[in-house]
């Protein structure tokens, strides 16, 4: 994983370990609150002048005091990732995602080359607010109220990313593992999972449905992507799991 270079930086600034930061080969850069700082090729952070890096790539600003990553590159994703929350995720281009957790760490490759960096920030995370709010790159109209059985799907679908058990969609179960760990039927499950789908398709979140209108393969790992992400459900929840197990056991 290399480093690149770092000349060209006039952004750069030390900064005490209070303050919103971007952390690159060991060097500090502090975020501004009133301005975007802008990553790439060029810019706040001119991380190398590698061909294949866009000129202006990441862009992280602070709105109403929560912090957002946008990716404004044309062809290169982002892994961003908080290894003691349990998260990642990824960051596609065109897409806008909360930095919801303190230290942030980004991954990505332009050509033959990785980078990676760290963004700390002190900000607290997005609250589910009703104003509009940007992610993936589309506006999302707010968090759509959701009945018990409704959270408690999802929630038993982010349960290994919760526990911290796992990072990633090879970590979320399948339809029929999480209808069996609630104590309900596959066909109740896909009903319902197919019902949470919609209403969160119909706010805007992209990566529910496939072409045509139908629903998409990976729905369930994009649906925990937001969830988690947006800070919908949380450790606390997860006794909603045995809760509703309980419930529903003969």
């Amino acid at each position: 994983m290399s480093s690149g270079s770092r000349s060209g930086n006039p952004a750069r600034e030390a900064t005490d370990d209070g303050a919103d930061y971007v952390e690159f080969c060991g060097e500090r850069y502090r975020l501004p609150a009133d301005r975007p700082f802008h990553i790439g090729r060029e810019g706040d952070l001119a991380v190398d002048d590698n061909p294949y890096l866009h000129r202006r790539f990441l862009v992280a600003y602070n709105d109403s005091g929560t912090w957002w990553l946008t990716n404004e590159g044309r062809h290169v994703s982002v892994s961003v990732s908080a290894p003691d929350a349990g998260f990642r995720a990824t960051l596609a281009p065109g897409a806008t995602m909360p930095l919801a957790f303190g230290t942030n760490t980004v991954v990505f490759s332009a050509g033959s080359t990785t980078y990676e960096l760290e963004i700390h920030t002190a900000a607290a995370p997005p609250s589910h607010r009703d104003e509009q709010a940007v992610l993936d790159g589309e506006v999302t109209l707010g968090v759509p109220a959701l009945t018990e059985s409704q959270k408690v799907l999802i929630v038993a679908l982010a349960e290994p990313v919760l526990r911290r058990e796992g990072t990633d969609a090879t970590a979320i179960p399948s339809s029929s593992q999480a209808a069996a760990r609630l104590g309900w039927s596959l066909t109740k499950f896909n009903r319902k999972l197919d019902n949470v789908c919609d209403k969160f398709d119909q706010i805007g979140v992209s990566g529910l449905r496939a072409g045509g209108g139908r629903l998409a393969t990976n729905r369930r790992a994009r649906l925990v992507e937001y969830a988690v992400t947006s800070r919908l459900v949380n450790r606390d929840d997860l006794a909603m799991i045995d809760i509703e197990a309980q419930r529903n056991t003969p």
